[in-house]
């Protein structure tokens, strides 16, 4: 079972995994991110803090994305694990969709073609909403130096880019007022993934 975590940067997902950790503490679960779980993502990372060319950027993600995949998901479904990722295919939707908007004429629809074919869809999305406002103040106390992202109009583009994801794929995803206290949100979504069907476990 193949579980993601969504949102805007300042939203709460790595504080929501943490908590997880505990909180499914007795359930055999692999947690895991994008980018950052494979070499590429370090790369990732060195390519973000250089700011290179918006669609190397892009492929840098895909890459590390592909690698993720080979090297933890895949593997981990194969053993009927429960797989928790902090951001996946969707993070590169919403933000590469912004980066590359003034590149190509359909950002969008060039990044899931570019996954066509060889990605793993999650069973289940969760999507922690904030006002970018109140992301902003989040960051400006967390970050010396902020990413190229974290700036108000990159990141209402991008929220406005993950809701019409949602728009298109309802069932997936179930939206978490991110305003909501950390404990009542982590709470929230353990007993959301103890819920989920036995059967979507090992299912591929």
């Amino acid at each position: 079972m193949l579980i993601t975590i969504e949102g805007i940067d300042g939203s709460g997902k790595s504080s929501l995994l943490e908590g997880l950790k505990s909180e499914l503490s007795d359930l055999d679960v692999v947690y895991t991110r994008e980018p950052g779980s494979t070499w590429i993502g370090e790369q990732v990372r060195r390519g973000i803090a250089e700011n290179i060319d918006p669609v190397a950027e892009a492929l840098l993600f895909c890459a590390d994305h592909a690698a993720h995949l080979g090297e933890v998901i895949k593997p981990s479904l194969k053993e009927n694990r429960i797989i928790i990722s902090d951001r996946y295919t969707d993070s590169r939707f919403a933000y590469q969709a912004v980066t590359l908007k003034k590149i190509l004429p359909e950002p969008m629809q060039w990044l899931k073609d570019v996954h066509e074919g060889w990605t793993i869809k999650p069973d289940r999305t969760f999507l922690l909403v904030l006002p970018v406002e109140e992301a902003l103040a989040r960051l400006k106390k967390d970050r010396e130096k902020p990413e190229h992202f974290e700036c108000g109009n990159v990141l209402r583009e991008v929220l406005n880019n993950y809701l019409e994801i949602v728009e298109k794929d309802p069932e997936r995803f179930i939206l978490i007022d991110a305003l909501k206290n950390r404990e009542e949100i982590i709470k929230f979504v353990a007993d959301c993934i103890r819920q989920m069907p036995d059967k979507q476990k090992g299912k591929r």
